[in-house]
């Protein structure tokens, strides 16, 4: 990491520039004073700015704005303390690859060695496993009975939604026992809870008992720390964190560290809206919002609709699930989400829903409507997180609305074959994430990796949207393909507007944040098959040189 001095002007030169500004989309020179662009052209448009120091260290490579990841967690690299369990070969903060588990006896072995190199009696933990990659067959406590049978064991999925215990977390928490009626605890052939827990209901009071307490969701120390390796890593120099719990001792320790020198992205925590009264959600983001600095922005709210496809927890529309399983969770009420949109438009605080199925989203856009009416606003950048089921018709009634999306693209790559012959069926698979469907429908829209669920990483979030290819090799949906320009824009400016921030991240011009990725080629100039692949030397950002190593 390299700073420049107070009032001090370095112009960066590259081989070239990617402003996404079309009023000059390209350059070879930017200047930067105090963190801000001061300009962006050929060297001669920068000379009136008055003297410099010439920073030619990016001569061969390629500049583009900042990548901003408008979904992802603070976990992503929390979750880097306790063992992955992942379908998918992933790599950690600093750099080293860990394989992927393909099977169930995969996860359990090793969750066992974890076990062994820990000793004593603490929990293991295991994250990122998702066992439909492994068929029918589900998890259940018996199997990580073989990882333990004194200490409690957890592992969560990759979706976030479910998490499978063995059977001492079960006894721990008090759920190891008969007559528990609730689609959240799934029961198995003896009437007791098969150690799959589905939803916040059933999740939260397992966690303390497997060693997660609720603060992981807003990262400790070192998972804030690990959080911004992996962001360098990828190109971001703005992140959010949409699952965060911000109780004041936390929000404490995201202002101390993001406001390090030495701490390289901007994060963006939402209030996850839980365990609240909706008033008291919409208080405390307004309370919150006054804590913000530079580095951290705080006072958006984000609600949680319903669960993940992949998991059967989402809520579908008729038919349901192509495999006939029931229908999903409803994670917050319809009265509670007119609720908290009604107070937050009418006190300026943006809220973003987690909507999956389409059940789920149409209704919160009848929720929406009706708050809108209520507390009428022209700007409020309110914005449905995944939506990966919406149809045509919704995305109208979106752009009527003034609603933005951010779509997980990455879906396409890791569950689309799953999609196709299991959750959905092949008909409603191809319009999932329907990128090209918000773009003609006029819907702002972003891409996301949702982190960790996928890893960090919005080349290859663009390469998904772009290609909409899955693991076998699938397309999935080819009318739905977009161009790379419109897949640069998504992970730039769109990302940047669904969070109100486009008018200072998002895009290289005077003055905004000199926030850039710094890249080993160009985007729009190679095959668009190599997107994803294309190294990312590291990222400036707020004027700050961070080396990805």
């Amino acid at each position: 990491m390299s700073l420049s001095s107070p009032g001090a002007t370095t112009v960066y030169a590259a081989r070239k520039i990617l402003t996404m500004n079309p009023a000059r989309p390209e350059a070879t020179h930017v200047a930067v004073r105090d963190g801000r662009i001061l300009g962006v052209g050929a060297l001669a448009d920068l000379a009136g700015w008055g003297p410099a120091t010439l920073d030619e260290r990016f001569a061969g490579q390629v500049l583009m704005p900042g990548l901003v990841e408008g979904h992802s967690h603070l976990m992503a690299g929390t979750f880097w303390r306790y063992t992955y369990c992942g379908r998918f070969d992933v790599r950690d903060p600093d750099g080293r690859t860990w394989p992927g588990a393909g099977s169930l006896d995969a996860v359990v072995a090793a969750l066992v060695r974890a076990a062994a190199a820990a000793g004593g009696d603490a929990p293991i933990v295991g994250w990122g496993f998702d066992p439909i990659y492994f068929g029918s067959r589900r998890c259940t406590r018996e199997d990580l009975d073989r990882v333990s049978t004194t200490r409690p064991v957890g592992v969560m999925h990759a979706s976030g939604h479910i998490l499978n215990v063995n059977t001492v977390a079960l006894q721990r928490a008090g759920f190891l026992r008969a007559g528990i009626d609730h689609p959240a605890f799934p029961l198995g052939a003896d009437g007791l809870p098969t150690g799959e827990l589905k939803g916040p209901e059933a999740m939260l009071p397992v966690l303390d008992h497997v060693g997660l307490n609720r603060s992981f969701l807003s990262g400790d120390e070192f998972g804030i720390r690990a959080f911004g390796k992996l962001c360098v890593r990828a190109g971001v120099t703005t992140a959010t964190d949409l699952a965060a719990t911000l109780a004041d001792d936390e929000v404490a320790t995201l202002l101390s560290i993001t406001a390090e020198d030495a701490y390289p992205v901007r994060i963006v925590p939402l209030l996850r809206f839980i365990g609240m009264k909706p008033s008291e959600a919409v208080d405390r983001a307004v309370a919150l919002r006054a804590r913000s600095s530079q580095q951290l922005r705080l006072g958006r709210i984000k609600v949680v609709a319903d669960g993940s496809i992949q998991g059967f927890s989402a809520r579908l529309r008729w038919p349901g699930y192509y495999n006939g399983a029931p229908n999903g969770l409803w994670y917050t009420a319809p009265e509670a989400m007119r609720e908290v949109y009604t107070l937050g438009l009418a006190r300026g605080v943006q809220v973003h829903t987690h909507t999956n199925g389409d059940e789920a989203t149409e209704a919160v856009l009848d929720a929406f409507e009706q708050a809108l009416r209520s507390s009428p606003s022209r700007d409020h950048r309110y914005t449905l997180q995944h939506c990966q089921l919406a149809d045509a018709a919704q995305y109208r009634r979106m752009q009527a609305l003034g609603l933005s999306v951010n779509l997980f693209a990455n879906h396409h790559f890791y569950w689309g074959d799953q999609h196709h012959e299991t959750t959905v069926g092949p008909e409603r698979a191809e319009r999932m994430n329907a990128c090209r469907t918000a773009m003609d429908s006029g819907v702002p829209f972003a891409i996301h990796s949702d982190a960790p669920i996928t890893p960090i990483g919005p080349l290859f979030t663009a390469w998904c949207a772009v290609h909409r290819r899955t693991v076998s090799g699938r397309v999935l949906g080819a009318h739905e393909c977009i161009g790379v320009a419109d897949a640069l824009r998504a992970i730039t400016l769109g990302a940047a507007y669904t969070l109100g921030l486009d008018g200072e991240v998002g895009s290289i011009e005077c003055g905004k944040r000199a926030d850039f990725c710094v890249l080993d080629d160009d985007p729009t100039a190679i095959d668009p098959e190599r997107l994803k692949d294309l190294p990312v030397w590291g990222t400036v950002q707020g004027g700050r040189v961070f080396a990805a190593g």
